[in-house]
C-alpha cells in the first residue's frame, strides 16, 4: 500500500513538471516592431493595467508664478549726490502725491552743483556784457571783428553752460538757493512700499548698486509672473484671462489678463516667462505671493488619456494600446497639454480604444529585446 502511494505521488510531481515546462515554453510573441501577443493565461498580464480613451472636453491648465509691482505705476528712487540724511518725513505704507518730499539729505556734493550754477550765471551776464561793449566798439570801427567773434563765442558758451548747470538742478527740485540740501522727492503718486535709509545715514551714490532707497508704487495694480512650460506656451495668448488664486485668498479667485508672452525659453527651466495684469487688486494680494493661474483650454480636436499612458523615447512619445486577447501594440502619438493628470493626445490614439497604464516598461523591454 505504500508503494502505491509513493507511486502516486511521484506521478504527480512528474505532472506539474510537465505543467510547468509547457508554461515555460510558451513565451510571449514579439510580432513586427511593434506589437506583442501573451499567451492565454500568462501570469505577466496580471502586471498590464489599461484605460479607455476619452473624448477630449474642456479642460483648464494651471500654471505656477508670482505677484510682483506693476512697473508701469512703480518708481525706484535713488540718490543721485552723497551726503547725510537729516530727515524722512515719510513711513512705507504712507500715501504721497507726484512731487512730495520723501527725505531730505545735507549733501556738500549736491551744494558744489548749486555753486556751479550760480558762478554760471554770473559768467553769463559778464559775458553778455562784454559782448554789448564789443559791439559797440566794433560799429565805432575801434575793435576788430575777430575781438567781435571772441566775445560772441565766449557769451554762447556762457549762456549754455548756465542753461546745463540750472537744468541739472531743476531736475532734483532746487535751482534757486546754494544751502546744500537735497530733497529726494516721489516722481510719481502712490503709496511708499519701501525704504532702504535711516535718520543720519551717509549715503553715496557711488555705492548703492541696484538698491534703491525709497520704492513707490501703486499696490491696487499688480502684474503676474508665470512660468509656462515650452508644450504649454502655444494656448498662452496676449487678452487671454486666467483666474487667479494664492493662499491669501482662499478659495476666491481674481482675474487677470495675459498681456506680454516673452521670445525665448529659460535654458535651465526650460519655460517661458508669462505676464499679465491685475486691475483693482484685492488688498490681500501682495508683491512675491505665490499664485496658481488657470486657464481655460475650450474643447478642440483630440483624445484624453491618463498622463501615465504616455512616455518618451528619443524625441518620440508612444503609448501601448490594448487591442484585446492578451495583444498590445506600440504607437507614436501626439502628445497636447497636461492638465488634472489627463494628457491630450493629438494624433495617435482613437475613441473606444484602451492604453495601457501600468506595464509599459515590461512591454517597451520585451520589444527591444527582440529587435
Amino acid at each position: 500500500m505504500k508503494g502505491w502511494i509513493v507511486l502516486l505521488a511521484v506521478l504527480a510531481l512528474g505532472a506539474c513538471g510537465e505543467r510547468a515546462g509547457k508554461d515555460a515554453a510558451a513565451p510571449p510573441q514579439v510580432r513586427g516592431q511593434n506589437e506583442i501577443v501573451f499567451p492565454a493565461g500568462s501570469p505577466q498580464l496580471a502586471a498590464i493595467v489599461s484605460a479607455p480613451v476619452e473624448p477630449r472636453r474642456d479642460m483648464t491648465l494651471r500654471f505656477n508664478g508670482r505677484l510682483v509691482w506693476n512697473e508701469e505705476r512703480t518708481a525706484r528712487v535713488f540718490v543721485p549726490f552723497s551726503g547725510r540724511v537729516r530727515s524722512i518725513p515719510v513711513r512705507p505704507g504712507d500715501q504721497v502725491k507726484a512731487g512730495q518730499t520723501l527725505a531730505v539729505l545735507s549733501s556738500p556734493e549736491f551744494g558744489m552743483a548749486q555753486a556751479e550754477a550760480r558762478k554760471a550765471e554770473q559768467d553769463d551776464a559778464l559775458a553778455r556784457k562784454s559782448l554789448a561793449r564789443i559791439e559797440e566798439l566794433q560799429k565805432a570801427g575801434i575793435a576788430p571783428l575777430k575781438d567781435l567773434q571772441a566775445a560772441q563765442a565766449e557769451a554762447a558758451r556762457a549762456a549754455s553752460e548756465r542753461q546745463r548747470t540750472q537744468a541739472r538742478l531743476k531736475l532734483y527740485g532746487n535751482d534757486q538757493t546754494a544751502d546744500q540740501e537735497l530733497a529726494l522727492r516721489s516722481p510719481i503718486s502712490g503709496v511708499v512700499v519701501e525704504r532702504n535709509l535711516n535718520p543720519g545715514q551717509e549715503l553715496r551714490s557711488d555705492t548703492q548698486g541696484d538698491r534703491p532707497v525709497f520704492v513707490v508704487s501703486d499696490p491696487t495694480h499688480l502684474w503676474f509672473m508665470l512660468d509656462v512650460s515650452e508644450k504649454d506656451v502655444g494656448y498662452v495668448k496676449r487678452g487671454e484671462e486666467v483666474r487667479i488664486g494664492c493662499t491669501a485668498l482662499g478659495e476666491e479667485r481674481v482675474t487677470g489678463r495675459i498681456v506680454h508672452v516673452a521670445d525665448l525659453v529659460d535654458p535651465q527651466t526650460r519655460t517661458v516667462k508669462v505676464r499679465g495684469d491685475i486691475d483693482k487688486a484685492d488688498e490681500r494680494l501682495k508683491a512675491e505671493m505665490y499664485i496658481v493661474a488657470k486657464l481655460r483650454i475650450p474643447e478642440t480636436t483630440g483624445f484624453l488619456v491618463p498622463a501615465q499612458a504616455v512616455y518618451l523615447r528619443g524625441e518620440q512619445y508612444f503609448v501601448f494600446v490594448d487591442l484585446g486577447n492578451g495583444r498590445y501594440q506600440r504607437r507614436a502619438v501626439v502628445p497636447g497639454p497636461v492638465s488634472d493628470s489627463q494628457q491630450v493626445l493629438l494624433k495617435g490614439v482613437a475613441e473606444g480604444e484602451r492604453v495601457v497604464l501600468d506595464g509599459n516598461l515590461l512591454l517597451e523591454r520585451l520589444l527591444a529585446s527582440k529587435s
